[in-house]
């Protein structure tokens, strides 16, 4: 298959590369650098796009980070949309990243797509956890807002991905923990994503 990952420079599309590119298949990165003329380039000859698009969540949450974290996944799809329904032969999937922060923060039971609870509002949550949500629904409400009758679309709600990769969340938990900052968090009855 011919691949396009667009925002595949970062931790999961270096990941996908080497998973796909060790099956045989061809992989196109796309990046912010290039034109929208080579992104519909690269989208018309591919079979299947995996937009990863979006500034890095590891950061934090000044007013400018904010900004960028939403504006950066919202643009990238909206163009991807504009590109992919004017394409005459446009890739027949879609998969567009998104994020299990979508839902409650739950204590109670676990959330998935068939039983989870949209968040949002909760009382006594942290306005970084709304901002989470707000990104995550704007993204999806983005993703989901042009018809595309030629591609179908998935969005892909995942969380940390654990990676054992230079830069991945186990080298910064291990980081963490050579200044003396790691050992037991909460109870160890809480769900992880």
């Amino acid at each position: 298959m011919k691949i396009a990952i667009p925002g595949g420079g970062g931790q999961i599309g270096h990941i996908l590369t080497r998973h796909f590119e060790a099956q045989g298949h061809a992989i196109t990165v796309l990046t912010r650098h290039q034109s929208s003329a080579d992104w519909s380039a690269a989208l018309e000859q591919s079979d299947v796009c995996i937009n990863l698009a979006g500034r890095s969540v590891n950061c934090r949450y000044d007013a400018a980070n904010r900004r960028a974290i939403l504006d950066s996944r919202i643009e990238s799809t909206r163009l991807l949309n504009r590109i992919v329904a004017s394409l005459p032969n446009p890739p027949r999937l879609w998969l567009n990243a998104s994020t299990a922060t979508i839902y409650r923060h739950p204590l109670d039971r676990p959330m998935d797509e068939a039983t989870g609870e949209l968040g949002g509002g909760e009382v006594g949550a942290p306005d970084t956890w709304n901002f989470s949500i707000d990104v995550a629904k704007s993204w999806e409400s983005a993703f989901f807002e042009t018809a595309t009758p030629r591609t179908r679309k998935v969005a892909l709600r995942s969380a940390v991905t654990l990676s054992p990769d230079p830069g991945g969340i186990f080298d910064v938990l291990l980081g963490l923990v050579r200044y003396g900052l790691g050992g037991t968090q909460g109870p160890g009855t809480q769900f992880v994503s």
